[in-house]
């Protein structure tokens, strides 16, 4: 299998089981939800896959290869990626140079063709005038340039962690198109952390759903919406809104 896997995935902190016992995948070509209440052990979860923190138990394997034991830097050059809740782009560089970081470090690119690929990696994301500071950029466009950074680190999946927070409706229209085009043409896996049920269920393939760390249910989202345990999690809310 070309993409993630996790087996009998658990993280422990102190008394606590943020995530227990959790079998995941993610293959290159689909998007998958990762849906569940707060503090389900969603953000976790990637931490986990990304290197972010290493499990107290189980296993993550990439392309088949057990990488459980790697760094966030060495999974990145692997060719997992992700973006992260809270933004924090350098603010002393341009967006061409944010985006320039990721083919520095992460493919090793000289300066002059880091600055060639990045000028072309955000025109292809419809960011316009790379050579804006950060200062000049929307909330839409900072959320594309932290897409754009991720890419140019060459993933083969890549991990989404609430990028529609903060969204008008239109800019989240925007925002599920650009998700789709990058998961086509880079023929990426995309795994999407969203509190938006009318994200999740426009914009995957399939949803993995978690409560107290543990899978409770997976499957298309029309299936899973309708599982007694899922409505149950979300507090007996309907997940069609």
């Amino acid at each position: 299998m070309r993409g993630i896997a996790t087996r009998n995935l658990k993280k422990q902190f102190g008394g606590l089981v943020a995530v227990n016992d959790v079998n995941f995948s993610l293959e290159r070509g689909e998007i998958v939800g990762i849906i569940g209440p707060n503090g389900a052990g969603k953000s976790t979860l990637i931490n986990l896959i990304s290197g972010v923190d290493a499990p107290t138990e189980g296993s993550i394997h990439f392309n088949e290869q057990d990488v459980t034991a790697a760094p966030s830097h060495e999974k990145s050059r692997m060719g997992i990626a992700r973006t992260f809740q809270t933004i924090h782009p350098l603010e002393d560089l341009n967006l061409r140079e944010n985006v320039m970081v990721g083919f520095i470090f992460s493919r090793k690119l000289s300066q002059k063709q880091a600055w060639t690929a990045a000028e072309d990696l955000c025109r292809s994301l419809g960011l316009e005038e790379p050579d804006r500071p950060i200062s000049r950029l929307n909330i839409l466009e900072i959320k594309k340039m932290e897409i754009a950074h991720a890419l140019a680190s060459g993933p083969e999946v890549l991990f989404l962690d609430e990028i529609m927070a903060g969204l008008n409706s239109s800019e989240t229209v925007s925002m599920i198109e650009l998700i789709r085009k990058v998961a086509e043409d880079f023929h990426l896996g995309v795994g999407v952390v969203e509190h938006v049920m009318g994200v999740i269920r426009e914009l995957t393939d399939r949803v993995i759903v978690l409560e107290n760390g543990e899978v409770i249910a997976r499957g298309p989202y029309d299936e899973v919406s309708r599982d007694p345990r899922v409505m149950q999690a979300y507090l007996g809310g309907a997940l069609d809104a």
